[in-house]
This record gives structure tokens, C-alpha cells and sequence, in this order.
């Protein structure tokens, strides 16, 4: 799947151009449904989603309201521990996982797992089984189920485990470091961002590939894989940053 989507992936800079977002035009009755609004990435796809006449509806997935008002925009609460609760909110035709934390802010490697790996099997489980055709999630650069790392084990595990279910397709985004201002302080991360910035310039060669990448061009890599109707399977970070820098 990866390889095919690999080759149809050959000019997307060029597609980028030619088709954006389709920020204008009737909306063409899809439904989109969005978890992880409330974070960096999954902010800003929010923001594209409602944006496209791609979609007629966007349906965001919430543990609290967002205080966003939008005429497309349908908020649900529910509890990803209560998979009854995501079952009756997961109606749509496609699906964008947005979810994720970092082991120091959930406490534990075991709290980790639940977010990165349990929250998102939900969500590709229960919107499957309610006709989702086409599911979108973002992961991480290096992503590996056979890893030594946590972390990259993880993503790797998460990625094979929603491959697992019936959907007509599934898009992997697996992002560098990401850029862009969060809602809460991470300074360590802050500290990294300034430094990513600086050297990204000179990260050619293989490296390009490691370069930091702004959380708003993998956001509007994954809508334009929706809108564009690229095959499934892996886009890596210097792919995404080939579709932001080839946007029209």
C-alpha cells in the first residue's frame, strides 16, 4: 500500500498547486470527523476542514467544548475510555486522528500508551464500524513496531493496529519535530523548536529528511490527501513539507 501510494505521490507539489484546499465552491456533502482539536496539529486541521467546501459538516470529537462557533462545525463529548460514548459520535466519511501527548505530560509510559495507541484504536474501531471510508492519523518520524525506543515502538504499533480495520483507505503522517505555538509551555520542546529553526537551513542531503516541520503544514497535508484523493499509506515529513512549500 505504502509503495503505491509512494508512486502516486510523484508530482504532489505539482497537484498541490493545482488544487489546494477547494476553499471555494458548494460543499460537496461529505462528512469529516476530527479528534485531537484541541492540540497543535489537530488545531489547525480543524481550521482547514472548515475551511474546504470539501466537506458540508465537520464533527469534533471533545472531552470539553472548543468555544469555536462555525456553521458546519458539530462538537460531541465524549470519553475515549467509554467506547459507547465515541460508537454514537463516530459518523462520518473520513477521519482525522489528532490525537497525542508526550510521556512527561501524561506521567507514565503506561498513560502514554493509552492516548498514542488505546484512544485512536477506539476511534478507528467504532467510526469503521459505523462506514467511515477513509481514516487519516498522524504518528511520528522513525515510527517502528519493532523499535527499541518506546515512544517510535508505539506509533509503530498504533499504525499497524488501524491498518487493521476495513476501511478503504488509510493515511499515515509521520512528522519530524513540529513547529508552531501550543497552548501550554513545553519548554524543552520550546528550546528544541528555536534550535530546529536555525539549523533547518542547513539540513540538506539525507538530513532534509529530520528537519522540523510547522504543525500547520502536516495539518494541511492531510486535508489535502482527503481533497486530492491520494492512495493510502506513509507520507513522511519531507513530503508534507514538499506539499506545503508547492501549495497554491
Amino acid at each position: 500500500m505504502a509503495k503505491k501510494a509512494a508512486k502516486s505521490r510523484g508530482s504532489i507539489g505539482r497537484s498541490a498547486k493545482k488544487k489546494g484546499l477547494s476553499k471555494k465552491g458548494a460543499a460537496q456533502g461529505r462528512t469529516a470527523l476530527i479528534a485531537g482539536a484541541s492540540g497543535l496539529t489537530g488545531g489547525h486541521c480543524l481550521e482547514f476542514l472548515l475551511e474546504s467546501a470539501y466537506y458540508a459538516t465537520v464533527h469534533a470529537l471533545v472531552r470539553r467544548p472548543l468555544g469555536i462557533t462555525h456553521p458546519k462545525l458539530r462538537e460531541h463529548v465524549v470519553d475515549f475510555n467509554d467506547p459507547a460514548s465515541v460508537r454514537r459520535a463516530a459518523k462520518a466519511d473520513d477521519v482525522y486522528c489528532c490525537l497525542g501527548t508526550t510521556i512527561k505530560k501524561a506521567g507514565s509510559q503506561d498513560a502514554f500508551r493509552k492516548v498514542d495507541y488505546e484512544y485512536p484504536v477506539t476511534l478507528a474501531r467504532e467510526s469503521s464500524a459505523n462506514g467511515a471510508k477513509r481514516f487519516f492519523i498522524i504518528s511520528a518520524l522513525g515510527a517502528n513496531p519493532k523499535s527499541k525506543i518506546f515512544y517510535s515502538r508505539v506509533k509503530g504499533e498504533v499504525e499497524r493496529a488501524v491498518r487493521e480495520f476495513p476501511f478503504e483507505s488509510v493515511h499515515v503522517f509521520r512528522p519530524s519535530l513540529l513547529l508552531g505555538e501550543r497552548a501550554e509551555v513545553r519548554t524543552a520542546e520550546k528550546i528544541g523548536s528555536a534550535l530546529a529553526r536555525v539549523v533547518g537551513p542547513v539540513m540538506v542531503g539525507p538530513l532534509r529528511a529530520y528537519r522540523a516541520i510547522e504543525a500547520r503544514a502536516v495539518a494541511w497535508a492531510m486535508v489535502f490527501s482527503a481533497t486530492a484523493h491520494l492512495h493510502g499509506g506513509v507520507m513522511e515529513s519531507r513530503e508534507m513539507q514538499a506539499l506545503w512549500e508547492g501549495r497554491g
